[in-house]
């Protein structure tokens, strides 16, 4: 019996050591955390380099589309940071409609867009510069930053298909709305979806340049939580068919806004 009491009061003796332990632990690792945070706070008000590169993600709405991109930057000095993006868009034509066609065996109503052409993708390369104009006053203030970019550009004209029914054979095909000559001959199912199309991708080189503003309001300066708003310009070397009746073009403009998530170290 004494063995049983002396090993739970052993027991009991641990795990309060343990705990104890455990809780001091944190205790430590949370002060040395705010230690950090202060003297990267100070360094920053002596206008010191704290950070040598930052690594940042980004989800882009554009006025003619949508895409994605990513940055590396280089701290040239405390205000001027040397950047590399890479981005990948979708242009829409501000046309682009979509309309109802079949319905399958859930209900659901299958789509596709009267009169389209190509799907029009950007993969962009580019190298710029951003400068920082005000930095944070403190740790829940915002860091504002101009900035530009440019590079070359690569377009990827991808065929729009749709799935067709001959109103009087009732045969079922696939079609391009450049190939419809009559276009009630036809009952339009609905798009083809976004797998098919791409044996036939043209290439189409060009170039881009953007400016914009960066509104960073992460928390301290480790992390990048920011805003950007810009307007790009892009041209390509031949011209991008996107609508049957409306006119191809080389140059296009745009505005955009970005979320930017990302870290420096």
């Amino acid at each position: 019996m004494k063995k049983i009491l002396f090993l739970s009061l052993g027991l009991i003796l641990t795990q309060q050591m343990f705990a104890q332990t455990t809780r001091s632990s944190k205790k430590d690792k949370k002060a040395e955390k705010q230690e950090k945070i202060n003297a990267l706070m100070k360094l920053e008000e002596e206008g010191e380099m704290i950070f040598s590169k930052h690594s940042i993600f980004g989800i882009k709405l554009n006025t003619d589309g949508y895409g994605i991109s990513w940055e590396k930057g280089k701290f040239l000095t405390p205000r001027k940071t040397r950047i590399i993006q890479i981005e990948f868009n979708e242009k829409k034509h501000p046309k682009e409609d979509k309309d109802a066609g079949s319905v399958d065996l859930f209900g659901n109503v299958n789509q596709f867009v009267y009169g389209k052409v190509n799907n029009f993708y950007q993969l962009k390369g580019g190298f710029g510069q951003q400068y920082l104009i005000g930095g944070k006053s403190n740790k829940n203030g915002v860091a504002v930053s101009a900035l530009w970019a440019g590079g070359l550009s690569i377009g990827l004209e991808k065929p729009y298909f749709v799935d067709v029914e001959d109103r009087v054979t009732g045969q079922q095909s696939r079609k391009q709305f450049t190939e419809i000559e009559d276009p009630n001959q036809y009952i339009y199912l609905s798009a083809s979806g976004f797998t098919v199309g791409w044996s036939e991708v043209k290439f189409n080189p060009g170039a881009h340049l953007k400016t914009a503003l960066r509104f960073d309001y992460g928390r301290f300066n480790e992390s990048v939580a920011a805003i950007e708003a810009g307007v790009n310009i892009e041209y390509y070397s031949k011209e991008v068919l996107q609508m049957i009746n409306n006119d191809p073009k080389n140059l296009f403009f745009n505005a955009y806004v970005s979320l930017l998530f990302g870290k420096r170290k």
